[in-house]
C-alpha cells in the first residue's frame, strides 16, 4: 500500500485506488449550498475558515490563490465535480472563497459560433 505524506492527501492503494470514497469527503452531501457552474471562477479571499473543514478543503483553498474554474479545481483534487462543488460552497459559506460567474465570450446559442463548430467538424470528416 502506498500512503501519501502526513494525511494531507487521500490514502491510495496501488490496486484499489482511493481508499476514502469521494462522497465521504463531502459528508455524503450531494448538493452545494450555492449554485456553481463548472466554469464558475473561484478565488481565495485571504480569510481563514473559523472551523476545521477537512484536508480536501485546505487543498482546494491552496489551489484557489489565483482564480480557477470549478472544473479545474475538481481535476486537481481528483474528485467528482459535484463533490468539489460541495467543498467549494463550504468555503464560500465561511468567507474563505469568493465566486464569480463564468465570462462567456459568446452566448451559448450564438449562431455564428455553432456554424463555426459545424464547419470545423465537416472539415474533419
Amino acid at each position: 500500500m502506498n500512503a501519501a505524506a502526513a494525511g494531507d492527501r487521500p490514502w491510495l492503494d496501488d490496486a484499489a485506488g482511493r481508499l476514502v470514497r469521494p462522497f465521504t469527503v463531502s459528508g455524503g452531501r450531494t448538493r452545494p449550498s450555492i449554485a456553481l457552474d463548472l466554469m464558475s471562477q473561484v478565488m481565495a479571499t485571504g480569510a481563514t475558515p473559523l472551523a476545521y473543514l477537512g484536508p480536501e478543503h485546505g487543498q482546494a483553498l491552496d489551489l484557489c490563490r489565483a482564480p480557477l474554474p470549478v472544473a479545474e479545481v475538481a481535476a486537481h483534487l481528483k474528485l467528482p465535480a459535484v463533490v468539489t462543488k460541495v467543498l467549494l460552497s463550504d468555503l464560500v459559506d465561511c468567507g474563505a472563497l469568493t465566486t464569480r460567474p463564468p465570462a462567456y465570450r459568446h452566448h451559448p446559442t450564438d449562431r455564428a459560433l455553432l456554424e463555426a463548430v459545424l464547419d470545423g467538424l465537416r472539415r474533419q470528416l
